[in-house]
């Protein structure tokens, strides 16, 4: 009996498929099959038919309607060691119990093809939403997939995307004026790297609030205690009656109260600190604990795990950019 070899199945259609044959970019094309952003309706128009022709369905896998969900949601991270990231998860988690909806956590270790395997993995799965953060702020590119996603702490760089921030030079102002407020009148700003976002804004603000107050332009380096004990030495050998330090992150105001009292240097009594992040294994465990800015992560997880809801749900009007406003956590070191 003769058989007829069977024909090798095709590949589903992919939305960059779709984004090849109407002459659009990927993120155009999710936000047209999407019915989202700022787009002109033939653009709109072209996309869908592009779509229609390749046979692609919206969520690779002809979701859409209420009785197809899966009640999963993805949370891409690039924070191996988890120092915002599990702050964060908890509040999604939060949120997203009232919905029943159950987390698969991958971290792609700043590798865009681990990243590319798990989104691929994630739309098999058919999540119904997608969570995207990081270690940094710093925007990062659009994932451009038609499905429902935030992105928390590390923005996206389309501003058409979903995302939950945190106001970082208002954090920082908050430490300036604290300073100024307790009679700091010469102060330095130590930070991490000028090439991130978070060091870049924080001294922004910083700068403008001290003015004159601030006796030497902000020191660019690294998020370490190295760094900050460093920063000791190079600043009292030029200010001796220096009174405040900002720094950047807990880990370099930790490096300076240790190198300010192994210098026999009072701290808050002669030089007062503070710090940003809030994390408690260097705040609390600094000589004083550490007066420290919280961005509250835990909060903006759960304002982006109901964002995400939100956008799972249909509901209307959400909002593209959420910003939190962080906190002042006062301790010893400022006092």
């Amino acid at each position: 009996m003769k058989t007829t070899p069977m024909r090798p199945s095709m590949p589903a259609p992919r939305i960059a498929d779709v984004a090849e044959l109407a002459g659009v970019s990927m993120s155009t094309a999710s936000k047209a099959l999407n019915d989202t952003g700022q787009l002109r309706e033939d653009t709109r128009a072209r996309v869908k038919e592009a779509a229609a022709q390749l046979g692609f369905v919206v969520g690779a896998s002809g979701r859409g309607s209420a009785d197809t969900r899966t009640y999963t949601v993805g949370l891409l991270t690039t924070d191996s060691f988890g120092r915002f990231t599990i702050p964060l998860l908890m509040g999604v988690e939060d949120a997203l119990a009232a919905g029943k909806m159950a987390i698969i956590l991958c971290d792609t270790r700043d590798d865009v093809l681990r990243e590319q395997h798990y989104l691929q993995s994630l739309q098999e799965r058919r999540v119904d939403g997608l969570i995207i953060t990081g270690r940094t702020t710093d925007p990062r590119p659009s994932i451009a997939l038609p499905i429902p996603t935030v992105y928390a702490f590390s923005p996206s760089e389309d501003p058409d995307d979903y995302a939950v921030v945190a106001d970082e030079g208002a954090g920082a102002t908050m430490a300036a004026e604290h300073l100024l407020a307790m009679g700091s009148r010469r102060i330095a700003h130590v930070t991490g790297p000028q090439r991130h976002h978070s060091a870049d804004a924080r001294a922004l603000a910083v700068q403008q609030t001290l003015g004159d107050a601030l006796v030497a332009p902000t020191l660019f380096g690294h998020w370490s205690e190295e760094w900050g004990r460093a920063t000791v030495d190079m600043l009292l050998a030029s200010h001796p009656d220096l009174d405040g330090l900002v720094c950047g992150s807990d880990q370099i105001a930790r490096g300076v109260t240790d190198r300010l009292r192994e210098k026999g240097i009072d701290v808050p009594g002669q030089v007062r600190v503070t710090g940003f992040d809030n994390w408690e294994v260097m705040a609390l465990a600094s000589r004083p604990p550490l007066t420290t800015v919280d961005m509250g992560l835990t909060e903006l997880g759960r304002l982006a795990g109901r964002t995400l809801l939100d956008l799972v749900e249909g509901k209307p009007d959400v909002p593209h950019q959420q910003v939190l406003t962080p906190r002042l956590e006062v301790r010893a070191s400022s006092l």
